[in-house]
């Protein structure tokens, strides 16, 4: 049997973060954040590189898991301020604004299918929800977008 390596793990970091440090930004909404949530992906992953049979699900599962966690700190502590414009276009600015006011989990649904293309059924794994209701979610999570960016 063949273990993976050092610097299987270096290429993986250097392949995956950027990806990684999106779905975290997209899941959470600051950078600063996303940032630390990567990081902690990593030290994380890194002691039991040898064991994880595909560690860039494993990275993504703990990117999404550890946003989870910082929607839970946030919400019990008084709303920060206004995030500052992500692009300066409007209409793509709006579509931020919008998607940010989505509950967690909705837009948790949401980045995870049009950000990272998953099938439902793998988003419903990677967030521990059944499937149904995942499918709920998105479908929730639309019709607001819909209604609110017409």
């Amino acid at each position: 049997m063949q273990t993976r390596s050092r610097p299987d793990a270096d290429r993986v970091y250097r392949e995956e973060r950027t990806a990684l440090l999106r779905l975290a930004f997209l899941l959470t909404g600051s950078s600063d954040l996303a940032e630390d949530i990567v990081q902690t992906a990593f030290a994380a992953g890194w002691g039991r590189w040898d064991t994880l049979d595909d560690p860039v699900a494993y990275l993504r599962r703990v990117v999404v898991n550890q946003a989870k966690d910082a929607h839970r700190r946030r919400y019990r502590r008084r709303p920060g301020p206004e995030p500052e414009p992500v692009t300066g276009e409007p209409a793509i600015d709006e579509t931020w604004a919008e998607l940010r006011r989505l509950p967690p989990r909705q837009r948790a649904v949401v980045v995870l299918r049009f950000y990272e293309d998953l099938p439902l059924t793998e988003i419903a794994v990677l967030l521990d929800r059944p499937a149904g209701t995942v499918r709920s979610d998105l479908h929730r999570a639309l019709d607001h977008l819909r209604r609110t960016l017409r």
